[in-house]
């Protein structure tokens, strides 16, 4: 443990706000007047308003972290979570608002940030460690340390250009959590860790905060933020929910996404194009659709000729990139027959066994293994618990019965 006392407060976040354009063109303008006006030690009245095509990404979130303790970040994508992160490490600037860090600050915000792509993962540990504040001999009396917890003993003198994303996390993580840091940001990286090195990571965590490290952690895992939050700040669409112990934090998650729309998402590009094509998809029920309830889902799509004979397949993606389930109607033995023009397509589910929480759907059509149509996003989805049942974790619902037979029951009822 260091020198200062463990309740020692880190992090302070007090009304921080910050909002970004969605046009390039005006974005560029408001930076060279904000530019302007900061030259000319004006005020910039219009920190607390919006202009034209502005939106807040972030809006009044305040929170602190003590020595110790690890802070939890959840929310949909969008909701301002790696916004935040990149404020705190001193990446963006917030419109309003301030935030006070104490002690040096570890961060994996990003797959390769911070990375130099022609340098060798050995240049690039003495470069990372450098940025975050160690010295050469410093960083040299801890290289094997790193390169041993990263795996990469292997590869450490080649480019990380050639690096897989699996590799990247492995060394920007070694490195953060390396340089004993106060703070150690992380932003979802771990989602594309094998699960060795995840749980190597997660202990590391826990190491880290005996030591007295402040950890701020961003995942849509459930497991992995039960496993190493204490509590949650719950984000949605940029505001602050609560800063609540990790349960309440999933209910109010659960909640914010069961208040939005069922997503009849159009499809965004396709993966494979072909004759076939589905255009949309939604749900024929009340939403969100709930665990172990009936489901219809509609289709709607496009056969550019005469197509028989062919199976419809639909993956049901969880938010960890996982396919947890599919739907084929030729292994059910349904072959469908699609004359050209538009058609509409039901598929009826007798129980939806996924687990709650938010899902993402892609589909198409093949025959005899060939892809006739195939599109990346049908739909997203948010799975509400059936009422009356909590269901703590995993991909799926199983319901089953439990009775309780004492030796004294059994001896006496067979007596």
């Amino acid at each position: 443990m260091r020198a200062s006392a463990m309740n020692d407060t880190l992090v302070t976040v007090e009304d921080v706000s910050k909002k970004f354009c969605r046009s390039l063109k005006r974005s560029l303008w408001y930076g060279l007047r904000d530019l302007g006006s900061e030259f000319a030690g004006r005020r910039r009245s219009h920190r607390e308003r919006l202009r034209t095509d502005e939106f807040w990404a972030v809006r009044n979130v305040g929170f602190s972290l003590a020595r110790g303790e690890c802070v939890g970040l959840i929310g949909h994508n969008g909701s301002g979570k790696t916004t935040l992160l990149r404020m705190l490490n001193g990446l963006v600037q917030p419109d309003a608002g301030r935030i006070a860090l104490r002690g040096r600050v570890g961060a994996l915000i990003a797959l390769g940030a911070g990375f130099n792509p022609v340098l060798s993962g050995r240049e690039n540990i003495f470069v990372n460690a450098a940025v975050l504040g160690l010295g050469r001999a410093e960083v040299a009396r801890r290289f094997d340390e790193i390169v041993e917890f990263s795996g990469l003993a292997e590869f450490i003198d080649a480019p990380v250009q050639h690096y897989s994303s699996g590799m990247y996390v492995r060394l920007g993580f070694s490195i953060a959590a390396h340089v004993e840091p106060d703070v150690l940001l992380v932003d979802e990286a771990l989602a594309v860790g094998d699960l060795a090195f995840v749980i190597k990571c997660m202990n590391k965590v826990a190491e880290l905060r005996r030591n007295g490290t402040g950890v701020i952690f961003v995942s849509h895992n459930e497991l992995q933020m039960r496993a190493a939050a204490n509590r949650c700040v719950v984000l949605d669409h940029g505001r602050m929910l609560g800063d609540v112990d990790v349960e309440a934090a999933f209910r109010l998650y659960a909640e914010a996404r069961a208040n939005r729309p069922f997503a009849m998402t159009p499809a965004i590009g396709f993966a494979h194009e072909g004759p076939l094509r589905l255009e949309a998809l939604a749900a024929d029920s009340t939403y969100p659709p709930t665990a172990l309830a009936p489901l219809r889902l509609l289709l709607r799509g496009l056969a550019e000729r005469d197509a028989d004979g062919v199976s419809l397949e639909l993956r049901i993606w969880n938010a960890d990139g996982q396919v947890v389930t599919a739907i084929d109607s030729g292994g059910q033995g349904q072959l469908l027959d699609l004359a050209p023009g538009r058609f509409e397509l039901e598929v009826d589910i007798d129980a939806l066994s996924l687990a709650p929480g938010p899902y993402r759907i892609a589909g198409g059509f093949r025959r005899n293994g060939e892809v006739l149509g195939w599109v990346r996003d049908l739909a997203h989805i948010d799975v509400a618990a059936p009422p009356g049942m909590k269901v703590a974790a995993g991909v799926c619902v199983t319901p089953a019965r439990i009775a309780i037979r004492h030796d004294g029951a059994a001896r006496e009822a067979s007596a």
